[in-house]
This record gives structure tokens, sequence and C-alpha cells, in this order.
């Protein structure tokens, strides 16, 4: 049995659905999950990643286990409680989705020193683990889908700087590879899309898939920090405008392995537009 935490987010909702059509029986739990948000059949759990005892019941005879990092509520977890808890149900493989930030900006509170300690703390937990480490994700601009809705508008920062982002099916694709498959223990994989794209370009795929125009209109940085303060605390946000704005050399880099694990090409922004155009209908 494979249990996916965060199985309502972007990654987990995805990695459930391409477990269960492979014919695996996944176990997913979020602190809030419902019968609608998994595919028939799948079994789902309330559990709380913050709260590791919750979880001891949900690991019960499993064998692997996806780890969902936590996101912004990362730094409330206690990452030893929730494998020593994995490894009391019979885990033996764990797959952490982490972030590219843990290499690119180590010395960030939020993206390098928080993820650092706690890939640190999944190495040293005698589990055979992956560490998937992606950077942009392509469904970040789910943001934008009410003003698209509403005005068929973008508004967003740094129109014209470029980031490979990754669309999370395929992030989800390589943790079920992960989980599945022999080969992959000890492995730190970087998992991005295939071309940098900005996002007046990103702006561009979505009017392409709506067959409509879409104006784009480019914040200053100011005006995204306040934006982004309503929803992120203050270290994020900066090291999110940084990377945004001026990223580094290896956050502009696109990385082979996707292509390396599924054998395959990662898909464009473009293709995720289309994929999810509805939300922006």
């Amino acid at each position: 049995m494979i249990v996916v935490t965060g199985a309502t987010g972007n990654v987990g909702r995805s990695l459930v659905r391409v477990l269960a059509a492979a014919g695996e029986k996944p176990t997913a739990t979020s602190r809030n999950i419902t019968e609608a948000d998994v595919p028939e059949g799948v079994e789902y759990r309330k559990a709380d990643l913050a709260d590791a005892e919750s979880l001891r019941p949900v690991f019960d005879g499993a064998d692997a286990l996806f780890l969902q990092n936590g996101g912004p509520s990362a730094h409330t977890l206690n990452v030893g409680d929730i494998l020593d808890a994995a490894r009391a149900g019979g885990v033996e493989r764990v797959v952490l989705l982490s972030s590219l930030g843990v290499a690119t900006r180590p010395d960030s509170a939020s993206h390098g020193v928080l993820g650092l300690s706690i890939e640190e703390a999944v190495r040293g937990s005698g589990l055979d683990w992956t560490i998937l480490r992606p950077g942009n994700f392509d469904s970040n601009t789910y943001a934008w889908a009410p003003s698209v809705r509403a005005e068929r508008t973008v508004t967003a920062p740094f129109g014209g700087v470029g980031l490979p982002a990754i669309d999370p099916d395929d992030i989800a694709e390589v943790a079920a590879v992960a989980l599945r498959e022999d080969g992959h223990a000890g492995k730190i994989y970087e998992l991005t899309g295939p071309v940098s794209v900005t996002p007046r370009e990103q702006a561009e795929a979505i009017g392409a898939a709506l067959d409509e125009p879409i104006r784009f209109v480019e914040q200053t940085p100011d005006e995204a920090r306040a934006q982004m303060l309503n929803f992120m605390p203050a270290d994020v946000v900066e090291t999110t405008l940084a990377i945004l704005g001026e990223p580094n050399t290896a956050e502009r880099r696109v990385s082979p392995d996707v292509e390396k694990v599924l054998g395959r090409a990662p898909r464009t922004y473009a293709d995720w537009a289309r994929a999810n155009v509805a939300a922006f209908r």
C-alpha cells in the first residue's frame, strides 16, 4: 500500500489518480479530505501532517510513502516523528516532495534552511528515499483565473523573466515511478519543464487555449509584494520575488531528470493551459 500525503494538493491529487490507474491501492490523506477528492474506490483518511500521531493508523500496513513537505506550513511539521510513525507502520520507501530552492537559495530561511532540514531528516530515516526538487509550478497561474474569467486580464510582476515551470502532473508521474519501481533510492531529481516561459508568454498560452486575447498588465515589485503578503510570510515573499525577478543560473536551468525517469520530455506550459482551460473560462 502507498500512502499519499497532501492528497488534495496539485501534486498529491494527481499522484493518487496516477497510482489508481496503474492498479495500485493508494491511501489518500490530508487534513480535510473528502470522498469527492479521490477517484471512485480509492481509500481516503483524514490526518494532519502537523500531528504525527494522527498518521499512525493511516500508515498501518503501508510499504511506501509520498511525503509532501508541508508547503507554507512546513515549519509546523515534526518530520522525524512522521518518519518514526511511518516506519512503525511498515513503510520501507519514502518519496519526498521538496523544492529546488533547497539547492538554489540555501540561505533562505524558508526555501533553503527549513527545506534542507526536512531533506536531512528523510535521508537519515533509515528508509529507502528519493527526493524530488521541482521548481516553479505551472499551476501557480491558477491565481490568475478570477481576473481571466472576469476581465480576460493577467496581472503579474516580471513579465519578461522566464523560468522552466513544470506541470504538477509530471511531478506526480515521476513520484509514481519512484514509489513503485526499484532503482531510485538515494536519488535527488530536479524537476523542471522543457523550456523557460515568461508570465507574458503564459498569459498568451491561456489566451490561445481560450481562443480569446488576454491582456497582460505588469505589476511593480512593490505591488506584487503587497498582494503576496496577504497569503505568504514576509521571508517567503522576498525569496519568491527574488526567484521570479532575478533567477540565478540554477533556477533558469532546464533539468533532464523528468525525461530520464519517464522516458519522455516534460509537458510544456501550453500543454498545461490547454488541459486546464476550464478553470479560466
